[in-house]
């Protein structure tokens, strides 16, 4: 199992979700990404991605300036 980190910190709206898409795509079924961002309409668009793709969010942030999620891949 691989974990992939992705450092979007500072990315506005739509590029964290498309850069997330796209490592996805690249990743191995049951690898975890820890997503890393700054823009706060991220909290809204990795959940509907992740709804369309068929993966799973294990840990959704809280309250504060980092947005750190850790998606896993599906199979």
């Amino acid at each position: 199992m691989d974990t992939i980190a992705l450092d979007l910190r500072g990315l506005k709206c739509p590029l964290p979700v498309l850069r997330v898409r796209k490592a996805l795509g690249a990743a191995t079924a049951g690898s975890v990404l820890v997503v890393q961002c700054t823009d706060p309409m991220a909290a809204i668009d990795l959940p509907n991605l992740v709804r369309e793709t068929g993966d799973l969010i294990e840990r959704q942030p809280g309250e504060g300036r980092t947005l750190v999620f850790h998606i896993r891949k599906a199979a």
